[in-house]
């Protein structure tokens, strides 16, 4: 079931709330800048033509909306699927023996690599810079890391969790989607996420730490002609 408010267009809000400050817009459409993401929306009533301005030939733009929407004028669609979207309002559990330090700027190209092996998400040369991650380490050598992206009023999602396949089973993902869970909480906001529902070990391992479905949200990837 759904809850509706302000997790039913999660990207929209963000772009008016956490995301503002590197938002786009032409008219009444509205995008993340391509350094953090492909996200975008369009206002309520709004022209989704106007969502051409803000794609170059090529170029995808993702959408999270309560249903799915047909291809805007001058693009095409490239998936389209229902996402599972959990909230937590009780972390559970204590935090996890993993050492992990906050990465940076330094640490960018590592990161991309990552997500490069693992594909937990869109991850844009500036996607580390929405939020502090964190990340695991073996030999200097970025084994696992997890960070915040959407950032609607009152809530932020855990995103970009990844481990590497070598350091799979060791709990890492867990480990580090508690920890940037607490930091959201600690703040006075609540953590959601999204995870694509057939994804079962995911998603025990999210109820595990006391998330629960609050949406089941449509992505839409339309690429730009």
């Amino acid at each position: 079931m759904g809850e509706g408010g302000v997790l039913a267009r999660p990207v929209w809000q963000s772009l008016h709330a956490g995301w503002a400050g590197r938002a786009v817009r032409h008219g009444s459409a509205v995008r993340l800048h391509r350094d953090f993401g492909p996200f975008a929306a369009v206002d309520p009533g709004g022209d989704p033509a106007d969502l051409a301005a803000l794609a170059n030939a090529g170029e995808e733009l993702w959408l999270v909306e309560p249903e799915p929407l047909p291809p805007p004028p001058g693009f095409a669609l490239t998936r389209q699927g229902q996402l599972l979207q959990m909230a937590c309002d009780g972390l559970a559990g204590s935090a996890r023996s993993v050492t992990a330090r906050v990465l940076g700027d330094a640490d960018a190209l590592a990161m991309q690599a990552l997500a490069a092996v693992t594909r937990p998400g869109p991850f844009h040369a500036h996607t580390h810079r929405l939020s502090d991650f964190l990340g695991v380490e073996d030999g200097g050598r970025l084994l696992a890391m997890a960070g915040e992206r959407m950032q609607p009023p009152g809530h932020a999602e855990v995103s970009g969790v990844c481990t590497h396949p070598d350091a799979q089973g060791r709990g890492l993902a867990a480990a580090l989607s508690w920890q940037i869970a607490a930091r959201i909480v600690a703040r006075g906001q609540r953590p959601f996420l999204h995870v694509w529902p057939d994804n079962a070990h995911a998603v025990a391992l999210y109820q595990r730490l006391g998330f629960a479905e609050s949406g089941r949200p449509w992505l839409s990837l339309y690429t730009k002609l």
